[in-house]
């Protein structure tokens, strides 16, 4: 059973100051084995369409081998993350000031060989299409090391909102950001505001580096997991849902 984190005055002021907290140790040693035994097993699950979805991307290593890079919208299909998601909604509405709901999740894989993500705002990808607010919720289930593409952010740059829509960042806009690399370890949380700047670089070290997220908003501004999700399917659907004469772009 996992217990609720629950962030002090001193998390919550962090976070509206610089966008982003980190909760060293939310998780027991003891949980993250239950949150890694639910990873495990989902990734084994076989690919059906109509359950969670995944994604593969070529190893940068070699050009070659074939990698899971992320599965998302997993609490409907495997009680462990349903657990996981109910567990960390009072913290993410420590931060949102009311109750919560869950508007997406997945696990970013980024096997040896993985490639990083683009400096982005997670606002950029037309999340306030469906809610205003929204709290993104890490859960390091592996050291996550700079060697291995830790995540990266910018400090109160959450604060001018979205530079624009669909597209990441250019040098233009991170001419006066600074990124830094936050290494965390199994168990290690981290909240960040939907217009934080964040990237992380590839992993071309020997070492999996897998986290969980999850994203929530206020319950006021209704529950839209399900609308998402099916939008989401026509732009940029599951691997196993694809079709082949079709180009499917990741925005951000």
């Amino acid at each position: 059973m996992l217990h609720p984190p629950i962030l002090n005055e001193s998390h919550i002021e962090s976070f509206k100051r610089d966008g982003f907290v980190i909760l060293k140790g939310g998780f027991t040693a003891a949980e993250v084995v239950e949150i890694e035994r639910a990873t495990s097993e989902i990734v084994a699950s076989p690919e059906v369409s109509g359950k969670h979805w995944v994604y593969h991307e070529t190893s940068l290593k070699n050009g070659a081998d074939d990698l899971v890079c992320r599965i998302e919208n997993l609490s409907p299909f495997h009680t462990g993350f349903a657990e996981l998601s109910d567990a960390l909604k009072p913290s993410a509405g420590q931060l949102l000031g009311e109750d919560t709901v869950l508007f997406k999740e997945k696990v970013n894989f980024k096997m040896p060989g993985g490639a990083g993500f683009t400096p982005h705002q997670d606002s950029q990808a037309g999340w306030d299409a469906y809610a205003p607010a929204l709290v993104s919720v890490l859960v390091s289930i592996d050291p996550a090391t700079i060697e291995n593409g830790c995540l990266e952010m910018v400090t109160g740059f959450h604060q001018k909102g979205t530079y624009r829509q669909g597209e990441p960042l250019t040098d233009e806009d991170m001419t006066e950001m600074e990124f830094i690399a936050y290494p965390t370890e199994p168990g290690d949380i981290v909240y960040f505001d939907c217009f934080a700047p964040h990237r992380s670089a590839p992993n071309m070290s020997d070492k999996i580096r897998r986290i969980y997220f999850a994203t929530y908003n206020r319950l006021s501004d209704g529950e839209h997991m399900a609308s998402y999700y099916a939008d989401k399917h026509i732009t940029y659907p599951p691997d196993i849902d694809r079709d082949p004469d079709k180009e499917y772009r990741f925005k951000v």
